[in-house]
């Protein structure tokens, strides 16, 4: 019996081992990682964006001097959360770190990196590089020339209404958002989708949409996202650490829909540029009528209850709170950059977890984030 027992399970890890030994290259990197992370970049080749002549943050003249209450910090902590800064009129009212990190601790943006690529667009757009954001993607990749995809312009990229036949799926190890991930050939990925719908009407949040957009800004401007980013946006915001950003493969392409990778105290100049609109220090990073377009929602659009899209912009989100309208990007295990301008506020908030619950199409712990911040906001002692 025991002879037989063994015997079979012998032919179940044989079966296992040649399974695994004939997946896809992609497949076997998800088996193995299993959950992404923010610390990724340790399995990931990378590609530096170079920063040029650092700013340092002021700190306010109250500067640590308020204790979140029990039940909030309680929610915080539960998150699992890494970083948390507050920052108002340009100096720092409260920053806390956990679980190791501190202010200069590199942690991945995941989807607030497409935040950061539509803000990319804006560059390409001042430069001449791109002629608007209604500019089509066959003048820059002809393939996308079939019943619906000739329509398809970059504004429906960034809105989240392109149509492409792109799974996004976080739970399953065969969707196409897990290949681009664990993946090593993203052009291959992008440049087989398909505009299967007309553009234009229905918002679908796909990641696929940013990938393509990252691909019109290699072509458009001749350089990889990371050079480019580091030129237009990490230079001249005067952020004060290098960042990274993952490829597909050594020299590869950027993973333009996520994988942007800072610390908390650069991602907040992110956020600053916004509340300037589009200036620093005096200078125009880019166009205010660009930074505009990113606190307006596209109601055009519906959503897939038929309602219109009132909190989804040009890849930033927008979100209601004590009846502000707050622009926000985000990422999947709760990366947040917030711009409030009616404080004058920005707030950051990296960890390894969000809520899986939604109020109005945000995660239940954006509430918590922003009535923790604004609590320390209107703290001024």
């Amino acid at each position: 019996m025991m002879k037989k027992v063994l015997k079979i399970v012998g032919v179940i890890v044989l079966f296992i081992g040649l399974a695994f030994a004939f997946s896809p290259y992609y497949l076997k990197r998800a088996l193995i990682y299993q959950y992404v992370d923010i610390d990724d970049h340790d399995i990931f080749e990378t590609r530096t964006i170079k920063t040029g002549n650092p700013l340092s943050w002021k700190l306010a003249k109250n500067y640590n001097n308020y204790t979140i209450s029990d039940s909030l910090k309680k929610k915080i902590e539960g998150y699992k959360t890494v970083a948390f800064l507050v920052i108002q009129n340009d100096s720092i009212k409260f920053e806390e770190y956990w679980d190791g990190y501190s202010d200069s601790s590199l942690s991945n943006a995941f989807s607030a990196t497409k935040s950061i690529v539509s803000l990319l667009i804006g560059c390409a757009i001042d430069d001449g590089k791109i002629k608007s954001i209604e500019q089509k993607v066959i003048d820059f990749f002809p393939e996308f020339n079939g019943e619906y995809g000739k329509d398809l312009c970059i504004k429906d990229l960034l809105t989240m209404s392109s149509g492409l036949n792109w799974d996004e799926s976080y739970g399953s190890p065969f969707s196409k958002t897990t290949q681009a991930y664990y993946g090593n050939d993203l052009r291959k990925l992008i440049f087989d989708l398909k505009v299967t719908e007309k553009p234009a009407e229905k918002f679908n949040y796909l990641s696929g949409n940013t990938q393509l957009l990252g691909f019109i800004l290699q072509k458009a401007t001749e350089k990889n996202l990371a050079e480019y980013a580091s030129e237009k946006i990490w230079k001249p915001i005067g952020a004060q650490h290098d960042a990274l950003w993952y490829l597909d493969k050594k020299d590869g392409m950027e993973k333009a829909y996520c994988c942007f990778t800072s610390n908390a105290r650069d991602f907040a100049r992110i956020g600053k540029l916004l509340l300037d609109s589009g200036s620093c220090n005096g200078n125009q990073v880019i166009s205010s009528s660009y930074i505009a377009k990113l606190f307006q929602p596209d109601t055009l659009l519906l959503d897939e209850n038929n309602k219109k899209v009132d909190y989804y912009s040009l890849h930033w989100w927008i979100v209601d709170y004590n009846g502000m309208k707050i622009t926000y990007a985000r990422g999947i295990l709760g990366q947040y950059i917030f711009v409030i301008p009616e404080m004058n506020a920005i707030v950051v908030r990296l960890g390894h977890e969000r809520d899986k619950a939604y109020k109005s199409h945000h995660p239940l712990d954006v509430y918590t984030y922003l009535k923790a911040a604004s609590n320390i906001l209107k703290n001024n002692k």
